[in-house]
């Protein structure tokens, strides 16, 4: 449909817990459309979340296909409503976030997670996964909760200057 402005921090909305999707109508579609444009117009992105494009509902996409990092993957997902059902085995890694295109930051999460959410059908589906995908997943629930990968740094010394930098497109 539409590539969206990314919004960066500083922006109200970022900090904001989002609501529930509800019921899937043409509105929700649209709003995935633009996520699914928006996330493959910016380079390097794996995921986005809604209130990234101003929109404060509980839906997010991921797509960590092409990720050097990728052990498990599941494709494309588009997200609705997430529930951590199980999360384990912390590991700490580097991440980065369109939201904050500046900076990464050494982030302690959960290399295996379960996770139940609903598709673009409405359905229910449960998520098990692991390693690089679970980590982009818990990036976009985070999202969904009002918070950016900066409120997990790890210490002090934990963020770091982006080395590559790739501006999301202009809208």
């Amino acid at each position: 449909m539409a590539i969206r402005r990314v919004l960066g921090l500083g922006e109200l909305v970022l900090g904001r817990a989002a609501v529930p999707v509800g019921d899937i109508d043409e509105s929700v579609s649209c709003l995935v459309s633009d996520l699914i444009d928006t996330m493959r117009a910016c380079p390097g992105c794996v995921g986005l979340a809604a209130p990234q494009i101003g929109e404060l509902r509980r839906a997010f996409v991921i797509d960590v296909t092409e990720h050097k990092k990728t052990r498990t993957c599941h494709g494309e997902l588009v997200v609705f409503d997430p529930e951590l059902l199980e999360a384990r085995d912390p590991m700490t890694e580097r991440e980065g976030c369109m939201s904050v295109p500046d900076l990464t930051g050494d982030v302690a999460r959960a290399s295996r997670i379960v996770m139940s959410a609903r598709d673009v059908d409405g359905k229910t589906q449960i998520i098990e996964t692991d390693g690089f995908e679970a980590r982009a997943l818990l990036h976009e629930i985070d999202h969904l909760d009002g918070l950016v990968f900066l409120d997990r740094l790890i210490g002090p010394s934990a963020l770091h200057a982006r080395r590559v930098y790739k501006p999301p497109p202009q809208v």
